[in-house]
């Protein structure tokens, strides 16, 4: 398995990955277009396009030509970086596809001269959340949005801890 940057034209299957993975996670606590219509479950090949157009950088996870896993990072400034869309095809979860993928975005916001990656997830994750914080990222709060059926958990993972 390697990871690669993402080149424009793979964004199709970069969304394909996204929103595979991201199914489990809506159909585990009962999302719909309805009740949460911008979750990233649901995410358009525009909406991916735009975050490119704003230079996000977008890398992969490929095994024997098949592009598995994916994540963003947008340069938030001042050092800070936030981690966007970390997705492992269902088949390929448990077999460390995630973590290799976290460890990469470590090493490349490291090599930018970036000091910390911050996140968001459904706070009501547990076993996303632990699995965050057992790969050095701590919580740093929560909030409740009106227009999200869940309350939003923010942890971040600093370089120098």
């Amino acid at each position: 398995m390697s990871v690669s940057i993402v080149q424009e034209q793979e964004l199709p299957l970069c969304l394909a990955v996204i929103r595979e993975s991201f199914a489990t996670v809506a159909a585990a606590f009962g999302l719909t277009e309805q009740n949460c219509p911008t979750h990233t479950s649901f995410m358009k090949l525009e909406q991916l396009q735009k975050h490119f157009e704003w230079g996000w950088k977008m890398f992969g996870l490929w095994e024997d030509g098949r592009l598995v896993g994916f994540y963003a990072l947008s340069d938030e400034g001042a050092g800070r970086f936030e981690l966007h869309n970390l997705a492992v095809l269902p088949d390929y979860r448990h077999l460390g596809c995630g973590k290799r993928l976290l460890d990469d975005a470590k090493s490349r916001v490291t090599a930018l001269g970036g000091e910390k990656i911050t996140i968001g997830i459904i706070e009501e994750h547990t076993v996303l959340k632990n699995w965050y914080m057992r790969n050095g990222f701590v919580p740093t709060g929560t909030r409740k949005f009106d227009h999200l059926p869940f309350t939003a958990g923010f942890l971040e993972w600093n370089k120098s801890i």
